[in-house]
């Protein structure tokens, strides 16, 4: 990835941090903006931080995102909206404001990072089941139109993934529980997830998208 520039969200912690570790371990040139240089709930701030570059974007990587667990019937309309805006509306948005340069270099790589509750739910992930079910669609309408162009647009579905979103969600009997049923008997580490998008994003991939590709121990195979 050599002089190859990405740009990630949510890359403070977590997944997001992970991958942009292995990115720049990979030679790519890192774009990781904080909430300050760019809001995600704020369409103006996506615009103006686009309207700002200075350098043309190879890799796009849509990590940020927030999972409120919540009964659908007294989730908070803000909330909601928010669920809404970070997860699918902003990384709409953010690709569409780069793509234009993509077309013209007829280069890109696009992970968008869904999850496994966009395939499959629990009670009190309804918003974030609907707006991870929206990305993988995204991907794939979006791959098929850029295709000729190569442009590579992917997703990927962590299962449980041992962030401190998964145990803020989650109590340490709650955790405990879960890696039972994991074939694998644990979760996932971040770093795991991070190859996968390397992969993705790299020279190796020259075929693979407009696919959604689960990495969850098999959790979702039984």
């Amino acid at each position: 990835m050599t002089q190859r520039v990405a740009l990630v969200t949510g890359a403070s912690r977590g997944i997001g941090k992970a991958i942009a570790e292995q990115l720049g371990k990979d030679g790519a040139r890192l774009l990781v903006p904080s909430r300050k240089e760019m809001d995600l709930l704020s369409n103006r701030s996506i615009d103006t931080y686009i309207d700002a570059l200075t350098e043309p974007v190879d890799i796009l990587i849509n990590d940020a995102g927030i999972n409120r667990v919540e009964d659908f019937a007294s989730y908070p309309d803000r909330d909601l909206e928010e669920t809404l805006q970070t997860n699918l509306i902003s990384p709409i948005r953010l690709t569409r404001g780069l793509i234009p340069g993509m077309l013209r270099r007829k280069y890109g790589r696009i992970v968008n990072v869904s999850s496994i509750w966009s395939i499959i739910s629990k009670p009190g992930r309804l918003p974030y089941s609907v707006t991870k079910s929206g990305l993988n669609a995204f991907t794939r309408s979006l791959a098929v139109e850029v295709a000729p162009y190569n442009i590579l647009v992917n997703a990927v579905a962590p299962g449980y993934v041992n962030t401190e979103l998964t145990r803020q969600n989650n109590t340490e009997q709650d955790l405990d529980n879960i890696r039972k049923t994991i074939p694998m008997q644990r979760l996932a580490e971040p770093e795991e997830i991070a190859r996968l998008v390397s992969f993705l994003c790299s020279e190796e991939n020259t075929y693979l998208t407009g696919q959604c590709l689960l990495i969850d121990g098999g959790y979702t195979c039984q």
